[in-house]
């Protein structure tokens, strides 16, 4: 668990957790963005697969088991969408609903091709982690359109898995600001890929 600046209870709940549940390690760092802390946590983490999920669990965690085997098998990445043929999205404001289909739609007009970049929940094959985010430099939102531009570059497989995803009021997504930071986003991804700074790592397994 990374927690990236928080201002409430959240590391103390943590550390009470750990002290009776075996394998859970609390990252504390002064707040940098989604980005950085998913950074983090996917660097320190290990295991086969590696599972990305937002705190206020706003999928489900029963549908955890759709992520990983038998579902999910091979050195790719499963990634949630709440926009793929089968998904539902529920409680969602106007406003945010609106703002998410015009970002999706310049992500898929730069060649991205998916249908959800920004849904919380992705699963990583542990082989592929380093390869990604040690490249991976966005700290903001941005960053989840980053790490699937890499993949695609990489030739890492991406598969979509639709969700059922419940929209929680306590959500830190401000609607019209953030859309238009990713916007900004989407232009220093293209920056940095003219620039090099996305080396083409080696590819195995």
């Amino acid at each position: 668990m990374v927690d990236d600046g928080s201002t409430d209870s959240t590391a103390d709940l943590v550390t009470d957790t750990a002290s009776h549940l075996r394998g859970i390690r609390l990252i504390c760092q002064p707040h940098r963005g989604k980005g950085h802390a998913v950074r983090v946590g996917m660097q320190a983490a290990s295991g086969e697969y590696r599972f990305q999920c937002d705190a206020d669990l706003s999928m489900p965690i029963d549908q955890l088991s759709r992520f990983l085997p038998p579902e999910f098998v091979g050195p790719g990445i499963a990634i949630g969408s709440r926009s793929a043929p089968g998904a539902r999205r529920l409680g969602e404001p106007t406003l945010r609903k609106l703002m998410g289909r015009v970002f999706h739609l310049l992500v898929r007009l730069g060649g991205a091709g998916f249908s959800d970049t920004q849904c919380g929940f992705k699963c990583f094959a542990g082989s592929r982690v380093h390869a990604l985010f040690d490249r991976q430099r966005l700290d903001g939102f941005g960053s989840d359109v980053e790490v699937l531009y890499l993949a695609r570059r990489f030739g890492i497989p991406v598969r979509e898995v639709p969700i059922v995803w419940h929209y929680r009021s306590g959500s830190k997504v401000r609607p019209v600001h953030d859309t238009f930071r990713m916007l900004a986003d989407l232009a220093v991804i293209r920056l940095n890929a003219m620039r090099g700074r996305y080396s083409h790592p080696p590819i195995d397994g």
